[in-house]
């Protein structure tokens, strides 16, 4: 969790320095930033609702084993390489 704290606010820093070096308007790139973040969030959630409730055991069986194959390929991979 700390790695990805420290890489979310080296991408925001990196956001704000482009921002004043290319002279944009700040409120409205944050509005739109917003807004773009909002619509999809809204979509996704909607979205996986409906296909969950749908292909509720699939996707659990589905999701499981993707996660198990990802660990083995990490196990694999910290093992052998």
């Amino acid at each position: 969790m700390l790695g990805l704290a420290i890489a979310t606010s080296i991408d925001a820093l990196a956001c704000g320095v482009s921002f004043a070096l290319i002279g944009c308007n700040i409120w409205l790139c944050i509005g739109i930033i917003g807004l773009t973040t909002a619509a999809f969030s809204v979509v996704g959630l909607q979205l996986g609702h409906k296909v969950g409730s749908r292909f509720q055991r699939n996707s659990t069986l589905i999701g499981g084993t993707i996660l198990i194959l990802i660990g083995l390929k990490i196990l694999v991979e910290h093992l052998f390489f």
